[in-house]
């Protein structure tokens, strides 16, 4: 079911996870889709063991340290994304780090293992809804939602992992959970800890400009300018030259899929051609349009 791009809740020690091919992006649309009114907040890439997971990021000597004290556990390590890296631009927001985690539970190693990569799994809940630790918190919640469930017994921690960040000179505490700070710090020494909101950003993705290609982006464009690239959502207006289509029958999942390759790709070919924006059809605001658009006005907000 993952490989065919299914959807399938799985238990680990902290919490179920609700499991998508991560390097399939029509599968993490659906799988946001599947939680509800979802936000592109980066997923955390699931692997059998830190062998697989180093191959999509690049590890530091502290995060092999770390990788040695903790995985299998419920910590969660972002790191930049390996050159080449086939995780779907969906999967991780955009953004050029990658969080991977390596669970500590029999059943979710094997479903792992036998899949052979990574496999994007937040909370198998409805957003906004209680965490699940057991199979029947997921079906009360996803039934008719999601392909199935792989009952995988109670969940041991119940709560959710560790997230820390080792993509920066100092590592950031951007989730407690369940790996101690206590015992991070060990190996890490004091850690910093995310800024409080209101401050500054509390993680990756909460700054007003954010997602942003080199060029200017506009946003609601019903015409193209001679001078502009277009993100298209369905119809085409006349005079549009480089055209990159996020879903020519309007179909938000499809769309969702697409929306961070397509900006990649309109910035680096609208440059070479000498373009000087990126024009942005309209998207519905509902559904997953809701985080498009959110996406999208942070990919539009004047830089600082």
């Amino acid at each position: 079911m993952l490989r065919a791009g299914g959807l399938v809740a799985f238990g680990t020690e902290t919490v179920y996870g609700l499991g998508a091919d991560a390097c399939n992006g029509d599968a993490v649309a659906r799988l946001y889709a599947a939680k509800g009114r979802p936000s592109f907040n980066p997923l955390i890439c699931h692997f059998a063991d830190a062998q697989t997971a180093f191959r999509y990021v690049v590890p530091t000597a502290l995060a092999k340290r770390l990788a040695e004290a903790f995985w299998p556990g419920p910590l969660t390590l972002v790191l930049p994304r390996a050159p080449n890296c086939p995780v779907s631009q969906l999967a991780g927001a955009g953004l050029p780090t990658l969080a991977v985690r390596v669970p500590a539970h029999a059943v979710a190693h094997q479903l792992l293992a036998a899949f052979g990569g990574p496999v994007a799994a937040p909370s198998a809940n409805r957003s906004g809804r209680i965490s699940p630790t057991s199979a029947a918190h997921v079906l009360a919640d996803l039934e008719g939602r999601i392909d199935a469930v792989l009952d995988s017994g109670p969940c041991a921690v119940g709560v959710e992992s560790t997230v820390l960040d080792l993509s920066c000179p100092i590592p950031i505490l951007l989730r407690p959970g369940g790996v101690s700070v206590e015992a991070l710090e060990t190996i890490t020494g004091r850690l910093a800890q995310a800024p409080t909101p209101g401050t500054a950003p509390a993680a990756p993705g909460m700054l007003a400009s954010h997602y942003a290609p080199a060029l200017p982006v506009r946003l609601n464009a019903r015409a193209v300018g001679t001078d502009e690239a277009l993100l298209a959502f369905g119809p085409v207006p006349a005079g549009a030259g480089l055209v990159f289509q996020l879903s020519e029958r309007q179909d938000l999942a499809e769309a969702a899929a697409r929306l961070f390759e397509g900006l990649h790709w309109l910035d680096a070919q609208a440059h070479a051609q000498g373009l000087k924006a990126i024009a942005v059809a309209p998207v519905p605001a509902t559904g997953l349009g809701l985080a498009m658009n959110d996406r999208l006005s942070r990919a539009a907000a004047p830089r600082g």
